[in-house]
């Protein structure tokens, strides 16, 4: 069976994005809190 795909808020989007600019975690920590790739997020 197929998985429908996965879709963000633009708030959700924010948050992770402001996270990622704070630089106090890794992009890996991140990615594994909110259970996304690495490579969603470099994106």
């Amino acid at each position: 069976m197929s998985r429908k795909r996965t879709t963000y808020s633009a708030e959700f989007k924010a948050k992770v994005v402001l996270e990622i600019l704070e630089g106090e975690k890794t992009l890996n920590e991140i990615a594994s809190k909110y259970k996304l790739l690495p490579k969603n997020l470099q994106n």
